[in-house]
């Protein structure tokens, strides 16, 4: 569960709800998954961009701008980086979120800062949407069932 955590941030909540994990462990390997994540792409999420994707999706010459990209932008300059980190858990995946921080440049103590705050909030609040509505979620999403 934590492994699956770092890449898709709901795994968490939901599989520690179907596993039968208890409400603190869960939340706990839900928020130490996603920060996992987050230490990883950002310290070596520059160098897997420049380095990695950009040999892989980048073959050939990619528009500049797309509605994607404007997307992105049009967040940073409202929200910033506190925005960003609260859409990530939810919007975005803990990779997705850190990759796009780290590729505006934002400083790496703010953007553990704001992803920490960002992970215990969503994970405090999912978690608890799953351990009090859980059997009606599933029943109703019976494809989140593992």
């Amino acid at each position: 569960m934590f492994f699956a955590t770092m890449v898709k941030f709901m795994a968490g909540p939901v599989g520690g709800y179907s596993f039968g994990f208890n409400y603190f462990t869960t939340i706990l390997i839900t928020v130490l998954g996603m920060m996992a994540s987050v230490f990883l792409f950002n310290y070596f999420g520059e160098w897997l961009t420049k380095r990695v994707l950009r040999k892989i999706f980048y073959k050939q010459r990619q528009k500049l701008f797309t509605k994607k990209s404007r997307r992105f932008v049009r967040i940073w300059r409202k929200y910033g980086i506190s925005g960003i980190a609260f859409l990530t858990p939810v919007v975005f995946t803990p990779i997705g979120g850190t990759l796009i921080l780290t590729s505006l440049g934002s400083p790496r103590k703010e953007v553990f800062f704001y992803m920490i705050l960002s992970a215990i909030f969503w994970a405090v609040l999912i978690t608890s949407l799953m351990f009090f509505f859980g059997n009606a979620i599933l029943e109703y999403f019976p494809s989140l069932q593992t």
